[in-house]
């Protein structure tokens, strides 16, 4: 992305702009998912916002920029709030790569229906592809990312405890290994999901 600021400084701004919103809107919606279910640590946390400074991670955001992959400032919540806790924590955690994707869904519907005008284009289109990069990327199931609370509260209780205890320990270590390009100069996370995200934006552009 910050190959833009020389190339393209007004795609770059638009960049940026869809960076911060894609951001605010995950995690906010982890918020208000956690708040509706019940559990009120992300209100008092100031959480409940969509200003992206409650919501920016300085080393995800900085992941976005590099590598195109990146994260926002984790919401937290108290499991002892849920009523189901491993149901709930899932509920909570799909709802921040969910809503991305449908962002991305909303600009694509306006952006075939106004063609015509250049000016959609320049910002939908770097708003649709960082909507559906960060939420694809944040459902692979390693910790600390959404897909690991998902996955655990898909898999049966035993293993879903034995999966939680391993990411747990090694979970950051695994995350730092597939964000670090390769001699080839590409990510494993990028060989990885990059097809799916290819996929999901054949069909929105």
């Amino acid at each position: 992305m910050l190959n833009l600021l020389y190339s393209s400084p007004i795609l770059f701004i638009f960049s940026i702009f869809s960076l911060l919103a894609a951001i605010t809107i995950h995690e906010f919606s982890h918020a208000y998912t956690a708040d509706r279910l019940g559990d009120p640590t992300p209100r008092s946390q100031g959480r409940l916002s969509l200003n992206p400074l409650k919501h920016l991670d300085p080393i995800g955001t900085l992941a976005l920029l590099l590598v195109g992959f990146g994260w926002g400032k984790p919401v937290e919540f108290d499991q002892y709030n849920l009523e189901k806790p491993r149901r709930d924590s899932a509920i909570i955690s799909i709802a921040g790569p969910i809503s991305n994707l449908a962002l991305a869904l909303f600009c694509s519907i306006i952006l075939k229906a106004f063609p015509q005008i250049s000016i959609l284009t320049l910002l939908f289109f770097p708003l649709i592809t960082i909507n559906v990069s960060l939420a694809i990327f944040n459902l692979v199931p390693v910790g600390p990312l959404d897909g690991q609370k998902i996955l655990s509260g898909i898999l049966p209780k035993d293993l879903a405890y034995e999966f939680e205890a391993i990411m747990s320990r090694y979970g950051t270590l695994l995350l730092l290994l597939f964000v670090i390009p390769s001699f080839g100069g590409q990510t494993p996370i990028h060989s990885l999901i990059s097809p799916v995200i290819n996929t999901i934006l054949r069909f929105l552009l």
